[in-house]
């Protein structure tokens, strides 16, 4: 495996207490090397969403530990945790999360305002992205103007556009259409290879799982599979 960006080493998480408890996730072991293009999958209540938490700093584990690109995330404090998804975590939600008073371009900027870059050199590496990512010409239109496949474009513009070590894709396509979809897909399968970008996906969009190099499989809370997608598998065998 290439160098290791993302372990996860006996992590258990519960919810609740007493006879209450919900086992979220139960010692789960996961390395993620830098470059990867994985999708966490599993049915509702797997750890989907728990997982990612934890990546990101938003949520700590019950026991075990989690490091990313280095440093401890569960023994980080508040502005710790903050501080680490600010310059090195990028996100794409499945409800985009834009700001609706902001434009495409200051929404895609606003990781390098808080980052405290000067605005002259934001725009100067915002308008490149939204480029990049189709959107020339758009980058002074408000969401309500843009489409949902083009809100998400926005998105995934102010996730890359910090030039994060990682970025954490919760269920990206789950509110668009499949030719949108695909296309998004494609775009960020181009990012991962030509900026060598570590994209980890939650998911249960099958294309996005065939689209995968790696697919890791929850199922109450363990790890069921971990390996190249079938679809992968397939194409590999031939």
């Amino acid at each position: 495996m290439k160098e290791s960006l993302v372990v996860l080493s006996d992590v258990t998480r519960d919810y609740g207490t007493g006879g209450a408890v919900t086992h979220a996730l139960r010692g789960v072991s996961l390395e993620v090397g830098r470059g990867e293009f994985l999708a966490v999958a599993g049915p509702s209540g797997s750890g989907k969403t728990t997982l990612l938490n934890l990546v990101s700093g938003l949520d700590r584990p019950t026991a075990g530990s989690v490091v990313v690109d280095g440093r401890a995330v569960d023994r980080l404090d508040a502005a710790g945790a903050a501080l680490l998804r600010r310059d090195r975590i990028g996100f794409v939600f499945q409800a985009y999360n834009l700001f609706p008073i902001l434009t495409a371009a200051e929404n895609a900027e606003y990781v390098l305002m808080l980052q405290g870059v000067p605005a002259r050199e934001r725009r100067d590496r915002v308008l490149p992205v939204l480029a990049r990512v189709g959107l020339q010409g758009l980058a002074d239109r408000f969401p309500g103007e843009l489409s949902g496949g083009q809100q998400q474009r926005v998105a995934i513009a102010r996730a890359i556009a910090s030039e994060p070590a990682l970025v954490l894709a919760d269920e990206p396509t789950a509110n668009l259409d499949s030719a949108t979809s695909e296309s998004l897909l494609e775009l960020m399968a181009e990012l991962n290879a030509e900026r060598n970008v570590t994209f980890v996906f939650s998911t249960h969009d099958p294309r996005v799982m065939a689209r995968a190099r790696r697919l890791v499989v929850l199922r109450d809370g363990r790890i069921d599979q971990d390996g190249p997608p079938p679809a992968a598998s397939a194409g590999h065998a031939a």
